[in-house]
């Protein structure tokens, strides 16, 4: 069904080489050196090689490699426990003032009720031991008291 595959010598191939052919001396003369402002390149440049010949071709800006970011003086973990030691004294510091101030209002508190309490027993101890004497209701004088069978005869 498929025609048998029929093997034909390798066909020599010819081989050509070409060597670059140098321009003569008489040829070669040097670019002429123009100004160039800083920082630009031009789209075609041309040198002049050691042995005489001159290159030209297209300027390729090299890639510049990322500026570095400088490192911090001071690692960020230092920073970061600084802060927190900072913090720490800040919050003890409030908490100190809190309770300082929970004392001092205990205290105030305790004052409070004694004062009540001093001005009102002196309200009472006036009441009862009142320096004025009775004012209305009845007198009565006991001069000289019966008592028969549990009964009070005056």
């Amino acid at each position: 069904m498929y025609p048998e595959p029929v093997h034909h010598a390798p066909a020599e191939r010819a081989v050509t080489t070409y060597q670059p052919t140098p321009l003569p001396p008489a040829v070669v003369h040097p670019a002429p050196v123009m100004p160039v402002q800083p920082g630009t390149v031009p789209a075609v440049a041309s040198i002049v090689l050691p042995d005489g010949r001159i290159v030209t071709g297209y300027a390729i800006d090299h890639p510049q490699p990322a500026p570095a970011t400088a490192a911090p003086a001071v690692s960020r973990a230092a920073v970061n426990v600084a802060l927190g030691g900072v913090g720490f004294l800040a919050v003890c510091g409030g908490l100190l003032l809190l309770t300082s101030f929970i004392a001092a209002l205990t205290a105030f508190i305790g004052q409070l009720i004694i004062l009540a309490a001093v001005i009102f027993g002196g309200w009472i101890a006036v009441q009862v031991l009142g320096a004025g004497g009775h004012k209305g209701g009845t007198t009565v004088n006991i001069r000289r008291a019966v008592i028969k069978r549990n009964h009070f005869h005056g």
